[in-house]
């Protein structure tokens, strides 16, 4: 029976099974029926998951909150989990558990070192990785040569590497990762590989990383696709970040200063203005703020991009003559 483990990555909650070969034999008897334009990924013996299911409502979730915290509208179709059938796959995931237990003594037990990255392509692209594996340095000169994953909070930036199909879909990895003891390597570096034996993977921040940097050495030792998420989002997908710090740029809010609310105060009058959906991640980012997981700079970017400038700028003047009413002397 397979076993289910639950691991942490950073804010969010990731599942993974140990996959035996009933699932496999399980899944060939299921993508036999499917033909709805996933024959690629059936064809390969991954299994779709059902929309009601705990493991396609957890991967929707993750790859969702990247996705609204940019702004963006996607849509989920289909969520293909890999099990690791073929004995090519099957050595692959095998040897990936191997230097998992092996860099977890290194470290000396320590559970922190696995994470979970989103790793955008074309389709094309995403098959030769499931069946292949990685073939190559997708990123050069920005924070290292490796193959570059993006963390749990920021699927939208690992999007931004996927390309449109035939029939409009996307399509993005989620990806297992053993992360070990992680080194800064700063933008621009030319790094491609560990600075000393110490080290087994880099980031672009030790506090709150965004970018997991794999080096080409352990690219598929250190990395074993889980997922496949396929969908749909607006055809401008790669001008968003453009329009984002463009709108950002056109509104600002008033730099911090003694008039500045206190963060319960802006939250509860969010609450008025804002949908549910928003304020569930709006909270969440609070709390990370509060459990110092993320920066005040981070807080104040979700919050802008969460809100929107135009409404956080009227919020917070609303709130600041509120204060000065209560303030002024009562004749």
């Amino acid at each position: 029976m397979a076993q289910i483990e639950k691991i942490s990555d950073y804010q969010a909650s990731m599942i993974v099974d140990d996959d035996d070969e009933k699932s496999a034999e399980s899944s060939s008897s299921s993508s036999s029926v499917v033909s709805d334009g996933f024959e690629v990924f059936s064809g390969m013996r991954m299994l779709r998951l059902e929309e009601d299911s705990f493991e396609y409502e957890i991967v929707k979730k993750n790859f969702a909150v990247g996705m609204e915290s940019a702004g963006v509208e996607a849509k989920v179709v289909a969520i293909h989990k890999n099990l690791h059938s073929g004995w090519t796959r099957r050595a692959r995931y095998e040897t990936f558990r191997i230097f998992e237990k092996a860099v977890a003594q290194k470290c000396g037990g320590n559970a922190n070192i696995i994470g979970y990255g989103w790793y955008g392509g074309s389709r094309d692209e995403i098959c030769e990785i499931l069946l292949h594996g990685f073939s190559g340095c997708t990123h050069s000169g920005s924070h290292g040569v490796g193959i570059h994953l993006f963390s749990n909070d920021y699927s939208f930036d690992g999007a931004l590497s996927s390309d449109a199909d035939e029939n409009g879909l996307r399509h993005i990895l989620l990806c297992r990762v053993i992360l070990g003891k992680r080194e800064l390597v700063p933008p621009g570096s030319k790094q491609f590989h560990p600075s000393s034996n110490e080290f087994d993977s880099g980031v672009d921040s030790l506090r709150n990383p965004k970018r997991f940097i794999i080096w080409s050495s352990f690219m598929n030792s250190h990395i074993i696709p889980h997922f496949v998420v396929s969908f749909k989002a607006p055809a401008s997908l790669n001008d968003i970040p453009r329009t984002i710090q463009a709108s950002a740029a056109a509104v600002r809010p008033p730099p911090p200063r003694s008039a500045w609310v206190n963060l319960p105060a802006l939250m509860n009058a969010l609450a008025k203005v804002l949908p549910p959906p928003r304020m569930v991640l709006l909270s969440k980012s609070c709390d990370d703020f509060r459990a110092k997981k993320i920066t005040r700079p981070q807080l104040i970017r979700r919050v802008r991009t969460l809100a929107g400038d135009k409404l956080l700028v009227s919020v917070v003047k609303n709130i600041n003559k509120e204060r000065q009413q209560d303030k002024s002397p009562v004749g």
